[in-house]
């Protein structure tokens, strides 16, 4: 019987693209146990693909703000014990970092990842037994699936879904707006979002507005306030975040990682692109979901609004 440790602890993203990789590895190998090492935030997400046998919480976050507590040692101790009590046939960073290399190695098993040509950091490749080269100029979720193809030998060529299902959030029909992201220069501009939703509300549709930051939920608020009966709700754990995604009739967002969790559970979903590259780290892979504008280039609300029609989400 297979047993495979995949590390990706974070972003919410990285780890939404990283999960056509548990769907590969079952094809190929159905009695495969399958664990993956991943932050504590994102336990719930990974604990929705019915592959994985154990989800191993990690705190490195946390960890790092607290390096010097007892409970942070005492932690990492329990860790180790836990990793040194199974030995893998396998243990594979996708992740390509430093950080994420140093916790595969605590891990007993022959130990996989990129090459230094190929990792997002290259004295990664240090740590590993085995590095494997994959292009970096072609979509996070093929490289995951080639880099993990390559470690357990075979050939990633047919497709393969993130595999996951989510309760939804029973209410009336409404969209989710995601315009919260980590970099400036990936928001969409604040007018759009009004003047979308403001479309959206005359199609019968009540626009809730998350928030991860007190800047992001003023931004909600604002925007909330141009309308006539939208939502900001309190902050929302990810997993009822994931039910409120679930439910939605439509989602449009920019890249962060909520906009691919939306995808990856089959909503309709316009993701808008302005400071990082869609062929790179688009929404991928899902049917009912596309991709506007790209670097330099913000996509127009007409634009938005005539995809959501294309996709019936309005």
């Amino acid at each position: 019987m297979l047993k495979v440790l995949l590390v990706k602890t974070s972003s919410l993203g990285d780890v939404v693209h990283n999960l056509p990789v548990v769907t590969d590895i079952r094809m190929r190998f159905s009695d495969a146990c399958i664990d993956w090492a991943v932050e504590e935030d994102y336990v719930p997400l990974v604990r929705l693909h019915p592959a994985i046998r154990r989800v191993i919480p990690v705190a490195i976050r946390r960890w790092r703000a607290r390096l010097l507590g007892a409970s942070t040692w005492s932690e990492i101790g329990a860790l180790r014990r836990l990793f040194r009590a199974e030995r893998y046939d396998a243990i594979i960073d996708t992740q390509g970092l430093i950080k994420s290399a140093i916790l595969a190695r605590a891990a007993r098993g022959r130990h996989h990842g990129f090459d230094a040509n190929s990792a997002r950091e290259p004295l990664a490749a240090r740590l590993y037994d085995v590095e494997h080269h994959v292009p970096r100029n072609q979509h996070a979720v093929l490289r995951n699936r080639a880099l993990v193809a390559s470690a357990l030998g075979y050939r990633a060529d047919a497709p393969a879904g993130c595999g996951i299902t989510a309760p939804r959030a029973s209410s009336a029909p409404y969209a989710v707006l995601l315009h919260s992201t980590s970099r400036a220069d990936k928001l969409w501009p604040e007018e759009h979002w009004v003047a979308l939703a403001r479309e959206m509300e005359g199609r019968g549709l009540r626009c809730v507005l998350p928030w991860g930051s007190d800047e992001e939920r003023s931004r909600s608020s604002r925007i909330a306030a141009c309308l006539s009966d939208a939502l900001v709700p309190g902050r929302l754990p990810i997993a009822d975040l994931t039910a409120l995604l679930s439910g939605a009739a439509s989602v449009v967002g920019v890249d962060t990682g909520l906009t691919h969790l939306a995808a990856a559970l089959g909503v309709p979903v316009v993701a808008l692109y302005s400071g990082s590259d869609p062929a790179l780290t688009g929404v991928y892979g899902a049917r009912r979901a596309r991709n506007l504008g790209g670097p330099g280039r913000v996509a127009e609300v007409a634009e938005v609004s005539a995809a959501l029609c294309e996709l019936g989400a309005v």
